[in-house]
């Protein structure tokens, strides 16, 4: 997976990222095993880079 830094500082993301608004109860229910092995999947694929705003709902979801 290709790499960029954050900003200034010398961190590197992927340059493909994984919104988890879908994964919040945002939407209505939401199936917490999907969630799960969605973010699996992702960090398999070298994905680091998870969109994870204070808005979508639970906490616990953003303690990954």
């Amino acid at each position: 997976m290709k790499t960029i830094s954050l900003g200034k500082s010398s961190d590197q993301v992927s340059v493909i990222g994984l919104g988890c608004m879908g994964m919040s109860e945002f939407y209505g229910p939401r199936d917490e095993q999907e969630s799960i092995a969605t973010i699996h999947r992702a960090l398999d694929l070298g994905i680091n880079f998870l969109d994870t705003a204070d808005m979508y709902g639970s906490a616990r979801m953003r303690s990954w």
